[in-house]
């Protein structure tokens, strides 16, 4: 299985969930999301193959996030490819860490989504 992981080294979540691929035997494929941040084709791609809704490939946690008033524009109605082409600008906007698998897309890190997927 071909493992895609896309990080941002310094985020403390990114480092639990790199750790966490190493200790299951999981090999995988490092990205550094700002210095190769994912395209917005790239971005669609993964948004349909995780089957969630775009809004979470947002980093909602995030300063840029926040300071350009993205809630407020989704709200207003944004089209994905919109989303994907704003995401596309930025790594910091991305929600992190991403897995791309051949099978499926996982974002954000959680141990038993993780586990069953992977494991």
């Amino acid at each position: 299985m071909s493992v895609l992981f896309v990080e941002y080294p310094k985020c403390s979540t990114c480092k639990k969930a790199k750790k966490w691929l190493d200790e299951h035997g999981v090999e995988y494929i490092d990205r550094h999301i700002v210095e190769d941040n994912p395209r917005a084709d790239e971005l669609a791609a993964w948004q349909q193959k995780s089957g969630l809704p775009v809004r979470r490939f947002f980093n909602t946690s995030g300063m840029k996030y926040r300071e350009l008033g993205i809630k407020a524009k989704l709200d207003a109605g944004m089209s994905d490819d919109e989303a994907f082409a704003l995401l596309a600008t930025d790594g910091m906007l991305v929600k992190r860490p991403i897995v791309v698998t051949d099978g499926t897309v996982l974002v954000g890190f959680k141990e038993d989504a993780w586990a069953e997927a992977l494991v």
